[in-house]
């Protein structure tokens, strides 16, 4: 029975059409029902150790980004001068610094916008460093247990099945030797081998160029264009680097693009243009964004516009601005929305959003920002934000250093000193209280505290054992050091389709039942699995940093094997002697 069930919890989760987070509590309610959980022990997931680390690390890393210490560094290497492969080793060397010690989702968020910057000053592709700035943050969270989940998982999952936890600095000499090997081969070859349209195409092209946003406008009372045809506005809109798409008339968008129909009050245009183009036709015709009535009313002529990119799991991520009340609700309007080029028949504000898509928003200045990131979306370019503290910047970097140290020395354990963190920086002002709640994946954390219980299960009712004798038995004559290899690169093969925290959590007790077997090294093999669930290079889905630069650096699915897959094949080629070194079997 939990043979079964997992195959379909992996099939679904592989599928992608379900959120993985209910996918996996759906799982752990049948579990209950099967009797392979007890009941009272259904929720011992959400309490579990890994579980409270992750989304307290989570916290503290909104607390160091609120205080502007970060910022205030990761805006120095924005500089266009720079050749490709030096500024991959600059951004990509401090993204994989920042991602040892905070969440690499978020360092990656800070220095996106950064990237993109320095690619515009050197009238260069983005995509041609975003992937390797990805990487490099995926990278740099080998080498301490708090860079990313799985080191997390892996430590506490030692620490309940051996009785003594993996330590702070444990993953360094393996994970430091692999993010430096990656860092290298990314920044010298590998983004030589992106297709040369995403090295060339200047950056961020998707939003300042024509065939950007998909965007809606209002003709109202008054305009120039009531009474033209759509096919005479043509001269205009060349002017202003606009195409005119199609028109929208009492709620139903015309066939054939409407070129010879006569343009009436209230009707819609949907134009094709980045953000810029469309602010300078809409002046030029006297057009009105949609909902910017609303807007003066509550902010007078203070509005602005900003560019989003969705996450994996954001608000808005398989739901319509309808849907998620975007005006009504949040104040914002969905003006246009880019995914890599691709033109839309829905209604732009009924159009299901993905992650990966660039959002362009419209709202009151003032709060434009902190609506993006309530809503879960992230910024693309740098601004004024209203929520850094830059006078507690050391502050916050002694605090969180403080309590690495505490940690590190044992004086009490991880958990309690990032909660004296979070206590600090809220009594403070360095995260204000309603930024505790949003800074936590909550789907993440429900994935883990889910799926906690389902490992156990499989453990406590033999089927770990059971795969890890069919394992073994198949590679009897082979020495342990290939079956560690082989069990590392099935474990990123999983990584790469699953979430990787979903990974860690199922090839962890799998790793002991296998090192039992053969009577080797416990922590070689435990090893392998925080290096290779963490290495998710093949796929836009793997990990969330894969997909926030989809849109943004214009990539394919298929672009993602390309630096992928030898990065990959590096990774193992690397950690296997490493582990063998360092914990040997």
């Amino acid at each position: 029975m939990i043979f079964s069930l997992l195959a379909v919890l992996l099939a679904l989760l592989m599928w992608g059409r379900v959120r993985y987070d209910v996918v996996a509590f759906a799982a752990l309610a049948i579990a209950v029902v099967l009797g392979l959980v007890p009941v009272e022990r259904a929720f011992s997931g959400f309490g579990h150790p890994a579980v409270i680390i992750i989304a307290l690390v989570l916290i503290v890393s909104r607390g160091l980004v609120n205080s502007g210490g970060i910022g205030l560094v990761t805006r120095t290497v924005a500089d266009g001068a720079r050749s490709v492969s030096r500024h991959i080793v600059v951004i990509g060397g401090i993204g994989a610094a920042l991602s040892g010690f905070m969440n690499n989702i978020a360092a990656l968020a800070l220095l996106m916008p950064v990237d993109l910057q320095a690619a515009r000053r050197a009238k260069r592709g983005a995509g041609a460093t975003l992937m390797p700035l990805s990487f490099a943050c995926i990278l740099g969270g080998l080498v301490t247990m708090i860079g990313t989940p799985p080191n997390i998982i892996v430590a506490q999952y030692r620490g309940q099945a051996l009785d003594s936890s993996f330590r702070m600095f444990d993953f360094a000499p393996v994970g430091l030797a692999c993010a430096v090997v990656g860092l290298t081969f990314v920044a010298l070859i590998g983004w030589r081998l992106l297709p040369e349209a995403r090295r060339q195409r200047d950056a961020s092209q998707e939003l300042r160029e024509l065939h950007g946003f998909v965007a809606e406008l209002v003709v109202p009372k008054g305009s120039p264009a009531i009474g033209q045809r759509v096919a005479e506005l043509d001269e205009v809109a060349e002017e202003t680097d606009v195409a005119v798409i199609g028109l929208v008339r009492n709620g139903r968008r015309l066939p054939g693009g409407a070129r010879r129909e006569e343009i009436q009050r209230n009707d819609i245009l949907v134009v094709d243009a980045s953000a810029e183009a469309i602010d300078g036709f809409v002046g030029a015709l006297k057009l009105r964004y949609i909902g910017q009535d609303k807007h003066q009313k509550e902010a007078g002529d203070d509005l602005a516009l900003l560019e989003v990119v969705v996450p994996r799991d954001s608000r808005v991520e398989g739901r319509s601005a309808d849907a998620s009340r975007l005006l009504g609700y949040w104040g914002v309007t969905l003006l246009g929305v880019s995914r890599q080029g691709q033109r839309f028949r829905d209604r732009v504000r009924a159009l299901q959003l993905q992650a990966g898509d660039v959002l362009l928003l419209l709202g009151p200045a003032e709060r434009l920002n902190d609506v993006a990131r309530r809503l879960g979306t992230m910024p693309l370019a740098q601004g004024d934000t209203t929520v850094s503290r830059h006078g507690r910047a050391w502050l916050a970097v002694a605090l969180f250093a403080a309590a690495v140290i505490v940690a590190s020395i044992e004086i009490t354990t991880l958990p309690v000193a990032l909660m004296f963190v979070l206590v600090a920086y809220a009594v403070t002002g360095i995260l204000p209280p309603r930024q505790l709640y949003d800074a936590v994946e909550w789907p993440v954390i429900v994935l883990l505290g889910s799926l906690l219980p389902l490992g156990v299960a499989l453990q406590e009712t033999g089927g770990t054992e059971l795969i890890a004798g069919a394992l073994v038995n198949l590679s009897s004559d082979l020495p342990p050091w290939v079956l560690l290899a082989v069990f590392m690169v099935v474990t990123m093969t999983l990584s790469d389709v699953l979430n990787n925290a979903a990974t860690a959590v199922i090839a962890a007790p799998l790793a002991l039942e296998i090192a039992l077997l053969l009577g080797a090294n416990p922590d070689a093999f435990l090893m392998a699995v925080a290096v290779a669930a963490s290495c998710a290079f093949l796929t836009p889905i793997g990990h969330q940093n894969n997909t926030l630069i989809m849109g943004p650096g214009g990539y394919a699915f298929s672009d993602y094997w390309r630096m992928g897959l030898p990065l990959e094949i590096l990774i193992v080629a690397t950690a296997v002697p490493m582990i063998l070194l360092v914990w040997p079997l």
